[in-house]
């Protein structure tokens, strides 16, 4: 795994590669793997200036291959996660739903707790079914900076 890290929007920023796919994104306080070679590829670079993009408005969707590792029933939510559009947000029982257990709003929930590449796999476009944001590994009030970025991009502004 090679781990490059960078300064934007949202905080110092780390995205690990394998193998040419995206495998994780770390937050200034996810501690970091204590086994990544710190380093810059082409790979993480493009990751880096797609993240950016997002974060100045101006990228909506990435194309990056992503590698995220989880159960099959995590990759499965991460997958329904992934299809909520930008600017839009689905709550956790509607990714239940999706994912064939509707049943499993809290199961759903931890799995987007552990979703190990946030932003890049959209995440915080999940809130409770009330309409409040829930919790969010970057922390809530970036949680609803990302959901302002991308309705006022929606919107026009």
């Amino acid at each position: 795994m090679i781990l490059s890290l960078q300064q934007t929007a949202a905080g110092r920023i780390g995205i690990a590669e394998c193998e040419g796919a995206l495998t994780n994104l770390y937050f200034e306080s996810d501690p970091l793997p204590g086994d990544a070679e710190i380093g810059e590829t082409a790979f993480l670079r493009e990751a880096f200036r797609q993240l950016q993009a997002y974060f100045q408005g101006g990228l909506r969707e990435f194309d990056l291959p992503l590698d995220p590792r989880g159960t099959p029933f995590m990759r499965e939510v991460w997958r329904h996660v992934a299809a909520v559009p930008y600017g839009r947000t689905a709550s956790y029982r509607d990714v239940a739903v999706a994912a064939g257990n509707p049943k499993a709003v809290r199961a759903v929930g931890m799995a987007n707790r552990l979703n190990p590449v946030p932003v890049f796999i959209p995440c915080h476009r999940i809130i409770g079914s009330d309409g409040k944001l829930t919790g969010y590994r970057g922390g809530l009030p970036l949680k609803e900076r990302l959901l302002d970025l991308e309705r006022c991009r929606c919107a026009g502004g």
